[in-house]
C-alpha cells in the first residue's frame, strides 16, 4: 500500500510538472489534437505571428510558434533567451520581420545554416532616420501589412512546396479582408481636415505616410526612454502653436508624458495601437485586424 502511495504521489507530481510547463504559441486544431506535425513554423514576434497564422490557418500538419511572448511588444530591446535558441532548433521555417526588427538575432540565424529564413519585409519601400537607420515598423501600413502577407506565403511556398497550394489559398483570403479594411480607413480618413499627431515611439510613420497624417513630434524616440523636463516643455510649446488637438500613447507604454502634455497644452490623450501585443491563441487571427479597425474609430473620433 506504501508503494502504491508513492507511485501515485510521483504520478500527481509530474502532472502537475507538465500542466506548468510552458507549451509553445500554437493555434493549430488538429495538431493539437494529435496529428503528427511534419512542417513547423517558427515566428519572430505578435505581428509577423498573425500574418503567418492566416496563411496556414487549416493546413494539416503545420503548426506555428511565437518565439517571444505575444505582449513583448516591438523587439528594440529584447534579450534573447535560451528557450528562444530551443524554439528556433526545431524551427524549418523562422518568419521575421526585418528591416533591422531582429538584428539582435543575425549572428544566431548565421549559425543556423539549414534554417529557412523568410523575410516579411522583403522589397517593401523603407523610411530612413536622420541617421540612416530603417524604420521596421512597415506592418502599421495595411499596404505593407498586405505586401507582408505575400511576400510570407511565397516564400512558404517555396520552402514547403507540399503545401504551396494551402498557403496561397489562405494568404489570398486574407488579403482580400485587408483590403477591403484599407478601402474603409481611406474612405473614412482621407477626407479629414485636421491631421496633426503627436506620437511616443517611431512605429507610426508608414501609417502616417499611407494616410496623409501630420507627425507633429514624437515625444519618446527609444520605446520606454521618458523625455526629459526640457524636451516636455518644448513638446507643449510645439502643440501649442500647432493647436494640436491630440497626443497619441500606445497600450504597451505609460501613458504619463501624455497626459503631462496634454494637461499643459489643452490637448486630448488617445490610445493608438501598432498591432504588437495579443494573445497567441484563436484570437490572434483577427489581431491585426481588429487593432486597425480601433485605430481607426479613434482617429475620427480624435481628428473630427
Amino acid at each position: 500500500m506504501r508503494k502504491v502511495r508513492i507511485i501515485f504521489a510521483l504520478l500527481m507530481v509530474l502532472l502537475l510538472l507538465a500542466a506548468c510547463s510552458p507549451r509553445p504559441a500554437n493555434v493549430k486544431d488538429e495538431t493539437q489534437a494529435g496529428e503528427e506535425t511534419n512542417f513547423t513554423i517558427v515566428t519572430s514576434f505578435y505581428p509577423v505571428f498573425v500574418s503567418t497564422i492566416n496563411i496556414v490557418k487549416d493546413t494539416k500538419g503545420v503548426e506555428v510558434v511565437n518565439m517571444t511572448k505575444p505582449q513583448t511588444g516591438c523587439l528594440h530591446d529584447y534579450q534573447l533567451t535560451p528557450q528562444d535558441l530551443k524554439t528556433l532548433e526545431g524551427a524549418d521555417a523562422f518568419v521575421i520581420n526585418g528591416a533591422g526588427m531582429e538584428s539582435f538575432l543575425d549572428a544566431v540565424i548565421a549559425g543556423q545554416k539549414d534554417l529557412k529564413v523568410i523575410e516579411a519585409t522583403k522589397g517593401i519601400e523603407l523610411i530612413y532616420d536622420e541617421e540612416g537607420e530603417p524604420n521596421p515598423h512597415v506592418w502599421v501600413s495595411v499596404k505593407n501589412a498586405i505586401i507582408q502577407v505575400e511576400n510570407i506565403s511565397e516564400q512558404l511556398a517555396q520552402a514547403n512546396p507540399e503545401n504551396a497550394g494551402s498557403y496561397r489559398a489562405n494568404a489570398a483570403t486574407y488579403i482580400a479582408r485587408l483590403e477591403n479594411l484599407n478601402e474603409q480607413m481611406h474612405a473614412e480618413l482621407d477626407g479629414l481636415e485636421n491631421k496633426d499627431i503627436i506620437t511616443f515611439h517611431e512605429a507610426f510613420p508608414y501609417f502616417a505616410e499611407e494616410f496623409d497624417l501630420n507627425i507633429v513630434a514624437v515625444v519618446e524616440r527609444e520605446p520606454g526612454i521618458a523625455p526629459t523636463p526640457a524636451e516636455l516643455e518644448e513638446t507643449i510649446k510645439l502643440v501649442k502653436d500647432a493647436k494640436v488637438k491630440a497626443v497619441f500613447a500606445e497600450p504597451q507604454y505609460s501613458s504619463g508624458a501624455a497626459e503631462t502634455i496634454a494637461r499643459e497644452s489643452g490637448a486630448k490623450v488617445y490610445t493608438l495601437a501598432p498591432a504588437v501585443t495579443g494573445e497567441a491563441d484563436e484570437t490572434a487571427y483577427e489581431g491585426y485586424i481588429n487593432a486597425m479597425t480601433e485605430n481607426l474609430r479613434v482617429l475620427k473620433e480624435a481628428l473630427s
